[in-house]
């Protein structure tokens, strides 16, 4: 009986040896693992007050919805002032120009007075040798030569003056009209900008924006969950980390669906630290009494899009995590590039509203 049950427990622990030899070595496995995503706080750019909102916690939207208006009645204001002042701006340049052909002309016939002037002086002074005219009158001659040249010279130079404002440019792309086209596309900014749309498609939560609110730049409104760019967060013991590499293959299955649904992923990334390192309050372990606590670093695991999408998950659901540790040189295939971006999105609009005024303020 007893060599029986002894070859009973040779058996198992053979058994249980090969399997850690053959399998169970090349796998790491861990349920303290949490599903994560990015939480998009949705923020004003500008100061107002609430008029409207669109959408509400657990609404799905779509990227560039709106969600939030704020009233508009002062950012319209702001806009009729740029608006006018745009025209009243190109008004002012179109007498730059108009200015500047006049000092062209005037100095034309100051040059003309002044040959007029030195031939009636060349012929005084003939005259002046035969005694016909008096010297008192070839004095006002010589004088009027003189004052012609002053004018000549005042005439030059208020053409200079003109040629420095006009210069090299067009009406449209003269200075001042360009400063005042740049106020008129910020207010009309604004103006845009009292509509806060969803910056992507995603999930609603965290709304805290009441009608009526008045809110200034930076104040979260709400949060948009983008549920298809999840990923989950597992937290390994240091020691399991000896060979787990960036590219593994991972298999996955969350407490939402259990054993009857699987995921496939992939390791994508290691932290920089343990968790403890990152802590609000960090364990200060000089100082004081001391006792080793095994630290855990937390692994990012990328999950299969299609996966995701016939099984939706949500942030914070717990998963269980099964790290293949077999190739140690494993192809990066599920970790691409992912850009987020913010765009402001382009106002025609706003330009083909500064070309109508310039151009009926050119007529």
């Amino acid at each position: 009986m007893i060599l029986i049950i002894t070859a009973i427990f040779l058996t198992l622990a053979t058994v249980l040896l090969l399997r850690w030899l053959l399998v169970s070595r090349y796998y790491e496995e861990t349920d303290n693992a949490y599903v994560q995503g990015n939480v998009v706080q949705v923020t004003p750019q500008i100061a107002g007050t609430v008029a409207q909102i669109h959408v509400d916690d657990t609404d799905l939207v779509k990227a560039g919805q709106l969600l939030v208006s704020l009233d508009p009645a002062d950012a319209r204001v702001a806009v009729a002032q740029a608006e006018a002042q745009l025209a009243q701006t190109v008004r002012e340049v179109r007498t730059l120009y108009t200015s500047h052909r006049q000092y062209d002309a005037n100095l034309a016939q100051r040059q003309v007075e002044l040959t007029r002037a030195e031939d009636d002086l060349a012929q005084r002074r003939k005259q002046a040798v035969t005694g016909i005219i008096t010297k008192e009158e070839l004095r006002h001659a010589e004088a009027s030569v003189n004052a012609a040249h002053a004018a000549v010279d005042a005439a030059r130079e208020q053409l200079s003056s003109g040629r420095a404002l006009v210069y090299g440019t067009g009406v449209r792309e003269h200075p001042n009209v360009k400063r005042a086209a740049a106020q008129l596309t910020e207010m009309l900014l604004t103006l845009q900008r009292t509509s806060l749309l969803a910056p992507m498609s995603g999930q609603i939560a965290k709304r805290s924006v009441q009608l009526g609110q008045r809110i200034n730049p930076g104040t979260p409104l709400m949060a948009v969950i983008p549920l298809d760019r999840l990923w989950v967060d597992a937290n390994f013991k240091e020691a399991q980390l000896r060979n787990m590499r960036v590219g593994q293959a991972v298999t996955l299955e969350s407490d939402l669906y259990g054993s009857a649904v699987k995921y496939d992923g992939q390791v994508i990334g290691m932290g920089a630290g343990t968790g403890a390192a990152f802590a609000l309050l960090p364990a200060q372990n000089a100082s004081g009494n001391w006792i080793k606590v095994v630290q855990r670093v937390p692994v990012r695991i990328a999950l299969d899009a299609r996966q995701l999408a016939d099984h939706p998950l949500r942030i914070g659901l717990s998963m269980r995590a099964e790290v293949n540790l077999h190739d140690l040189n494993p192809p990066d295939t599920l970790k691409q590039a992912t850009t987020y971006s913010l765009e402001t999105p382009a106002d025609n609009q706003a330009q083909a509203r500064i070309d109508a005024i310039i151009a009926a303020n050119l007529k």
